[in-house]
């Protein structure tokens, strides 16, 4: 095993942003209602039947518990996304679901033999670089909305001293994770500039991101169609999405057909800012291409089909604000061989036991 200081470790864990993915697994009573696909009941996040079970384990590693309530956290987002992607569910969205939350369980699991395996060193996180990651998690993921946070927090029954001690956590095992890659060959100048070319879109501040598009919605239940429900309507959006994709004008099928302010003018929306829309849309309009037609994607309204007409992106870092961080990055893909061999022996060695 290599040997490190817990000062290393803090200054490791500063430089390496956390990847926190994210969709409710575990049914919250009192939640907010979320879309429900046509033909099933709009109700709370999926409210269990019978006894209520408060934060169940969804595994054990050498005898510490990692909870469904920490799964469900991280997964909350996720589902946020194909819920509004899949309005219809189906095995897609079933596909998706499971390969996030298989990917996220794993990800906690070898995050507990991380800590385990190096729990002996004492190393330590300042507050203030806690602090920092946390309000970029609230940045990246719930478009710099604490209110949407901190509702996300008390449906998943966790508080924000748990929240932090997560956070805590995994900035300690990032920072570990890098010790196994300081003996990696030093990165070349042009091996930085290639990744930093590579990953600063998604080292951008988001708030900043701007949009520009057309949309058409179509309500779950019309008011001048008194038989409509939302299983006709969701088959009324597909027809048109499937007439766009075809090369049928926007701008005259909105007017024709969209419910909502923009119809008039064809459904254009100009320089929307991200922070402005959910992030659940947000984070598929943003990840759209320019002139494809999105949707019908899901809201608790009804359904909406858009089309990306022009994105502006917020600003990117400059390389010398984040050229430790792309560096320790590029350490880190010369070495993953190496690591992935790492982590497979801690697992043998661990005892795991699954129970979701």
């Amino acid at each position: 095993m290599k040997s490190c200081s817990a000062s290393a470790l803090v200054l490791a864990a500063s430089l390496l942003p956390l990847q926190w993915t994210s969709a409710q697994l575990a049914p919250i009573p009192g939640a907010p209602t979320i879309p429900a696909a046509p033909g099933q009941q709009a109700a709370p996040r999926p409210v269990a039947r019978g006894p209520v079970e408060v934060n169940g384990i969804a595994a054990k590693v050498n005898g510490s518990v990692i909870t469904k309530n920490q799964v469900s956290f991280m997964m909350s987002p996720i589902y946020a996304q194909l819920a509004t992607q899949f309005p219809r569910r189906g095995p897609q969205f079933e596909a998706q679901f499971n390969e996030a939350k298989t990917k996220i369980l794993q990800e906690l699991i070898d995050r507990q033999i991380i800590l385990d395996e190096f729990k002996q060193l004492g190393a330590s996180i300042k507050p203030n670089i806690i602090d920092e990651e946390i309000k970029r998690q609230m940045r990246d993921l719930y478009n710099g909305s604490e209110v949407k946070f901190r509702e996300e927090l008390q449906r998943s029954r966790l508080t924000m001293e748990g929240y932090r001690k997560m956070t805590r956590e995994k900035m300690v095992v990032q920072a570990m994770r890098a010790n196994q890659f300081a003996d990696a060959p030093p990165p070349l100048p042009n091996e930085v500039q290639k990744e930093y070319n590579e990953v600063k879109l998604t080292l951008r501040d988001v708030t900043k991101d701007v949009v520009t598009f057309q949309k058409i919605f179509i309500p779950a239940s019309d008011a001048d169609n008194p038989v409509a429900t939302p299983e006709t309507q969701l088959t009324l959006a597909e027809g048109i999405a499937k007439e766009l994709s075809d090369g049928k004008d926007f701008a005259e099928i909105a007017k024709a057909n969209s419910k909502d302010a923009f119809a008039d003018k064809g459904g254009l929306q100009e320089n929307v800012p991200r922070i402005d829309l959910s992030p659940e849309f947000a984070s598929i309009i943003f990840e759209a291409p320019v002139g494809k037609i999105i949707g019908p994607l899901l809201d608790p309204q009804g359904f909406t089909i858009a089309k990306v007409i022009k994105i502006d992106y917020g600003p990117s870092p400059p390389l010398d604000k984040v050229r430790d961080m792309i560096e320790e990055r590029v350490r880190k893909k010369k070495t993953s061989a190496q690591y992935d061999r790492w982590i497979e022996s801690r697992r043998k060695r661990a005892m795991i036991d699954i129970r979701i």
